[in-house]
């Protein structure tokens, strides 16, 4: 059963499921997801964690009560673990998808405490350049002007069509349940998800790679192998810290949890259970 918390500027929609004192796993969902991202993957862990998810800012139904500021990567971030304060968890394991992913990264180098491992599924540590950053905030703006103009759900519809002709997400459109997926990202507003695109997407968040050098906590890194952009990504990433695990798989692009959800949530399991 969902739940709202209101924060001082949030207001976030969740479920948190603990099954007998079993570990919590925090999931973290991509741009345009919500809190259903996880579900199938979910019902297969389940027998061994707990779970915390929920809609991120710009997303489901989560509602930003502060200003425009509050949907940024350091907000949020801050937001969570006052969220994770509030529910009582001082401990979890962590996962997070693409935009999710990127926000998993920064949580776990700035609040290595409180997370036992980390899983990054087709994520990064942003972009390592200023003129990269500037260049990618360029296009983030005009697709989010783009995304706020599709108001209308066929334009949605259409925009969403565009969003997954991307060459990361592979043949994710020949998927079986690529229309009932398509379904969910249209219950998000497209408004709010500008926001989010213009203000947490890679080109505003803070580059991560140098911090990432000094990370202690286990992390393992996820990627399809049809996702040859961050199969790169991920091997650089790799190569720079030794608590850093890789592991490439088939049969997926981007969105591996969805494509190959067996193969993904084995690979999670066996990285939580390793001591």
């Amino acid at each position: 059963m969902s739940c709202n918390m209101t924060l001082e500027n949030y207001q976030f929609h969740y479920s948190l499921i603990n099954n007998l004192d079993k570990p919590i796993i925090l999931f973290l969902h991509g741009f345009m997801g919500n809190i259903d991202e996880f579900d199938e993957a979910i019902q297969i862990l389940s027998d061994e964690f707990s779970y915390l998810i929920l809609d991120l800012p710009g997303h489901g139904k989560t509602q930003v009560l502060g200003g425009d500021d509050y949907y940024t990567m350091p907000k949020t971030a801050d937001a969570l673990i006052h969220l994770l304060d509030d529910l009582k968890i001082p401990k979890c394991f962590l996962v997070g998808y693409s935009m999710g992913g990127r926000l998993a990264l920064y949580l776990t180098l700035h609040f290595p405490e409180r997370f036992i491992k980390v899983v990054l599924e087709s994520a990064s540590p942003g972009l390592a350049t200023e003129t990269e950053r500037l260049e990618r905030i360029h296009r983030d703006s005009q697709i989010a002007r783009k995304l706020a103009r599709s108001i209308e759900r066929k334009d949605f519809a259409a925009f969403l069509s565009n969003w997954y002709n991307q060459a990361i997400f592979g043949n994710i459109k020949n998927h079986p349940k690529y229309n009932y997926m398509v379904e969910n990202r249209l219950q998000n507003h497209p408004v709010e998800l500008s926001k989010s695109l213009k203000l947490l997407g890679t080109g505003c968040q803070p580059s991560l790679w140098e911090k990432l050098k000094e990370n202690k906590n286990p992390l393992l890194l996820i990627a399809g192998e049809d996702d040859k952009k961050f199969v790169n990504i991920n091997t650089e990433m790799a190569n720079l810290c030794d608590a850093i695990q890789l592991k490439i798989v088939s049969n997926a692009g981007h969105n591996v949890h969805f494509e190959n959800t067996n193969d993904f949530v084995q690979n999670v399991k066996e990285f939580f259970n390793k001591s």
